[in-house]
């Protein structure tokens, strides 16, 4: 892998300025088969900032994640990295500037732990940044937390292990756009923590960090921005504190909820209402209008 990328010649990015829009969707729409999936949807990822993309199952969340990765290929409209359409950008100068986490981490071999994550840094073949393997795998497996098991096979990991160590490719492969599809699903509290604790620390690093995210107070409390996406479109983006809003995310999830601020930090917490036997099904009717 690392002498596939090796091979021609690469532009090594600069470090993006704070703000800069390292990822753009503009009137983007996307097909699977028939069914049009993503209808209009404009969106950027900005430099310094956590964006988490939420909302129902079905919705489109992973589908615009694969779209902005140039995984998934737009009917119409534009996905932009780095300022450039995506079909511009070579293979091997794509992966210098976008990581992706995919839901599901799967290898044929049993490959041990360190390998899985240095296969992050294949990218950086052939540039200076190569010399900085050793240290960028280590650092990754720390942060995390899988260096205990480095030398099992990936095989032989339980989910949860496996999705941290998925991770710790992504964080060695070191590019400044991080697009990460429900990092935390396998997750245990500690460690669905660490992940966004993760996700800010590379934000305030400089990167952009997209991530799919369907427990809305870990939304809440780690993104900068969220969009809510609700049937192929973004039903609102903004500022946690600003779009998780009784009404609307009582209509785009159709169970009804109310939002409070947390006692300490004021974040919005979600919280579902759980009506007396016999009124739940008014208070259903209600959200889904």
């Amino acid at each position: 892998m690392a002498r596939l990328f090796a091979r021609g010649r690469r532009t090594v990015p600069a470090r993006p300025a704070p703000g800069t829009a390292l990822a753009e969707a503009v009137d983007l729409h996307v097909r699977l088969g028939q069914r049009e999936v993503l209808a209009g949807i404009d969106l950027s990822a900005r430099a310094g900032e956590v964006l988490a993309l939420v909302g129902p199952n079905g919705a489109g969340k992973s589908t615009l994640l694969a779209a902005l990765a140039a995984d998934l290929p737009a009917a119409s409209g534009e996905v932009r990295i780095h300022g450039r359409p995506v079909g511009d950008w070579s293979a091997p100068d794509l992966a210098l500037r976008r990581s992706v986490l995919p839901q599901a981490a799967a290898l044929s071999f049993p490959f041990p732990v360190e390998d899985v994550v240095r296969m992050g840094r294949a990218p950086w073949a052939g540039t200076p940044f190569a010399e900085a393997d050793e240290e960028a795998v280590a650092a990754a497996m720390a942060a995390a937390e899988v260096g205990e098991f480095a030398a099992r096979p990936f095989s032989a990991l339980s989910g949860g292990e496996r999705a941290r160590v998925a991770l710790a490719r992504v964080l060695a492969q070191r590019a400044p756009l991080l697009l990460l599809d429900e990092p935390t699903a396998a997750l245990d509290l500690r460690h669905q923590e660490l992940v966004l604790r993760i996700c800010r620390e590379r934000a305030r690093a400089g990167d952009a960090v997209v991530v799919v995210l369907h427990d809305l107070g870990l939304a809440a409390a780690y993104a900068d921005r969220a969009a809510v996406l609700h049937d192929g479109r973004i039903a609102a983006d903004g500022p946690p504190a600003e779009v998780f809003e009784d009404a609307l995310l009582s209509r785009v999830y159709r169970q009804p909820v109310e939002v409070l601020p947390h006692p300490r930090t004021g974040a919005p917490l979600v919280v579902p209402v759980r009506a007396v036997e016999g009124s739940y099904d008014g208070l259903v009717s209600q959200a889904g209008t």
